[in-house]
C-alpha cells in the first residue's frame, strides 16, 4: 500500500485549513496560479498520463484540452461525487478526510480550461460528506482561495454543491448535467460531448473525485515525482475498496501494477476463515467476474485490456463458494433493472429479458437456447444502449458465462453446485 492521494485522510482535521497548508496544500494552485498559464497546466496534466479514475479511463489532460479549446464567456467545471457503483466507497474516504485538496483541484481546473464557476455533484445518500464540502468551501471563500480575485489576482472562480436524489444513471456525466439542469437524469446523446456542449449548453468539464485528487499533487510535486508510482501506461496510484469474504475490507491506496492476489492475500489478510475463494468482481456491479487463474492479472490499464475487461470505480468484490454464480447474476441484473432510466429500449428490455430468463434456469425450467439467449440479448446491449449502464450491465453475465461456463449448463441439467437454487421445486445440493 502507498499513501498518496490519501496521505492526508485521516491523519489532519479535514475542514483546518491551517493544518492542510501546512501539509503544502494549495501549493499546486500557487503555482498553477502564478507561475504558470493555462496551456502550461494542461501540458504538465497530459505529461503525467493521468487517466480519469471514475472508470472511463480517459486522458484527462486531453479532456481539459478540449474544454479549453472552446469559445465560450461561460465554461463550467463539475466534479461526479455521485458514487453510486454498488461496492464502491472510496471517493468517500477523499470527500469526508480532504475536501480541500478536492477543491483545489477543481480551482486548478477550471483555470485551465478558462471557468468560473463549478459544481460538485454529491449523490444524496452521503448527507455528512455534503455538510464537510460545504463547510469547507465558505472557509475557502471567506479565506480568498474562492469567489472574485482568488488570492489578490484578477481570477475569479465559485462553487456550488448540488445533492442528487439516488439515480446510478446519474453518475454518467450527461445524466448527471441533466439532473443538475433540473432535469430527470436521463442520458443524453451523444455527440456533442459536454466539453463541447455540456451544462446548459456551454463547455463543460467533468472529473471524478479520485481525479481531482490527483492534480494538486501533480503540481505540488511535479510530474518526475509523481512518475514514480505505478506503471508505464498506468502512471499513478489508485484507490481501492474491497469488500466481500476477506479478512480486511476496505479502502487502500495501491500503486498500478498490484496484482489481484497481492490484494486478495497480502492488503487483505485473505480468505475468511473456513471459506473459499469462488471468484471476484472487479470495478462494482457492473465489473468482471474473474475466476482464481486470473488472480496474478496486475491492475493496470492496457494489462486488463488485454482481457478485454476494465479496472471500473476500483472496487472489488471477493465471493466464496457458497454463493451460487447464477443466482448472483440474477441479483446484479434485477439492480441495473431498477437503476434502467428507460430512455432506450436495448437497456429497458434487455435486463427484464435477461432477469425472465436467469430465473426460468434458476427454477429449472431453462434450456441450451436459454443460453444463446442470453449471450444475444448481452451482445445488443453492451453494443446499441445509449450510456454506460445499459452498455456495462451485462458484464458479470458476459464473464461469467465466458469463465464459469459449466454453471449454467449444470443448472440447465438440474444441478446447483452452491446448493440453493431451487430446481423444478426441489434443492438441488452441490
Amino acid at each position: 500500500m502507498v499513501n498518496l492521494i490519501s496521505r492526508l485522510c485521516g491523519k489532519i482535521n479535514p475542514l483546518s485549513l491551517k493544518e492542510y497548508k501546512e501539509n503544502n496544500g494549495f501549493k499546486g494552485l500557487e503555482r498553477a496560479l502564478f507561475k504558470m498559464n493555462s496551456k502550461d497546466i494542461i501540458s504538465e496534466i497530459k505529461s503525467s498520463n493521468l487517466k480519469g479514475r471514475g472508470g472511463a479511463c480517459f486522458s484527462t489532460g486531453l479532456k481539459w484540452q478540449f474544454t479549453s479549446m472552446e469559445n465560450s464567456n461561460d465554461k463550467y467545471v463539475i466534479c461526479n461525487a455521485d458514487e453510486g457503483e454498488p461496492g464502491t466507497f472510496k471517493d468517500k474516504v477523499l470527500l469526508d478526510g480532504c475536501p480541500f485538496q478536492i477543491i483545489e483541484g477543481m480551482i486548478i481546473a477550471a483555470l485551465a480550461v478558462g471557468a468560473n464557476k463549478g459544481y460538485i455533484y454529491i449523490r444524496g445518500e452521503y448527507p455528512k460528506s455534503k455538510d464537510i464540502l460545504i463547510d469547507a468551501i465558505n472557509t475557502l471563500k471567506y479565506e480568498g482561495y474562492l469567489g472574485k480575485n482568488i488570492l489578490g489576482t484578477e481570477y475569479s472562480f465559485d462553487i456550488e454543491v448540488r445533492s442528487g436524489a439516488g439515480a446510478y444513471v446519474c453518475g454518467e456525466e450527461t445524466a448527471l448535467i441533466e439532473s443538475i439542469e433540473g432535469n430527470p437524469g436521463r442520458s443524453r446523446f451523444k455527440p456533442p460531448y459536454p466539453p463541447n456542449k455540456g451544462l446548459w449548453g456551454k463547455p463543460t468539464l467533468v472529473n471524478n473525485v479520485e481525479t481531482l485528487a490527483n492534480i494538486p499533487i501533480i503540481l505540488a510535486n511535479g510530474v518526475d515525482e509523481y512518475k514514480k508510482y505505478g506503471t508505464k501506461s498506468s502512471v499513478g496510484t489508485k484507490l481501492i475498496s474491497v469488500s466481500g469474504a476477506v479478512v480486511n475490507k476496505g479502502v487502500f491506496e495501491i500503486e498500478f501494477g498490484t496484482t489481484l492476489r497481492e490484494v486478495i492475500y497480502d492488503i487483505c489478510g485473505g480468505m475468511e476463515p473456513g471459506k473459499e475463494l469462488n471468484f471476484i468482481q472487479l470495478g462494482g456491479s457492473s465489473g468482471a467476474c474473474l475466476p482464481n487463474s486470473l488472480l496474478d492479472t496486475k491492475l493496470d490499464f492496457d494489462e486488463l485490456k488485454k482481457l478485454d475487461i476494465g479496472l471500473g470505480s476500483g472496487a472489488i468484490l471477493v465471493v466464496d463458494t457458497s454463493i451460487c454464480i447464477l443466482d448472483f447474476i440474477k441479483n446484479t441484473m434485477e439492480f441495473f433493472k431498477h437503476e434502467s432510466c428507460g430512455k432506450c429500449t436495448p437497456c429497458r428490455e434487455g435486463n427484464r429479458h435477461i432477469i425472465k430468463t436467469i430465473d426460468r434456469i434458476t427454477k429449472g425450467y431453462g434450456t441450451k437456447n436459454d443460453l444463446n439467449l442470453l449471450i444475444d440479448i448481452s451482445t445488443v446491449m453492451t453494443e446499441a444502449s445509449l450510456c454506460g449502464l445499459g452498455q456495462a450491465a451485462p458484464t458479470a453475465l458476459i464473464t461469467t458465462m465466458k469463465y464459469f461456463k459449466e454453471e449454467y449448463i449444470n443448472h440447465v441439467k438440474g444441478y446447483c453446485k452452491a446448493g440453493i437454487c431451487n430446481l423444478k421445486g426441489g434443492v438441488v445440493n452441490g
